[in-house]
């Protein structure tokens, strides 16, 4: 359904869930994990139900992850960084202090 436009992009090193993971320059953190196969990005804070992007354009607050320990960040809004920490969000983020 999905495919790169930049091909030949430069990868990036990350972390997903703790392993590390690459994706290229110029993708979002929810298009690298959708290309490396990964299409639940958190777990409802609800039912517990997998969800993942879906809309690609910061509508539907699907893909909702925690990066570097900050959690609700929109995946598919955020560019990825070489480095960066990125983990499922499991149920509704906390209230910071």
């Amino acid at each position: 359904m999905f495919r790169r436009l930049h091909e030949g992009a430069t990868p990036l090193p990350f972390t997903f869930e703790g392993e590390a993971v690459e994706g290229r320059e110029g993708d979002s953190v929810a298009a690298a994990l959708l290309a490396l196969g990964h299409a639940a990005t958190r777990e409802t804070g609800v039912s517990g139900a997998p969800r993942g992007p879906w809309c690609m354009m910061g509508v539907c607050f699907d893909c909702l992850v925690m990066i570097d320990g900050v959690g609700n960040r929109q995946a598919c809004l955020v560019k990825l960084r070489a480095g960066m920490e990125v983990r499922r969000q499991r149920g509704k983020r906390e209230a910071e202090a």
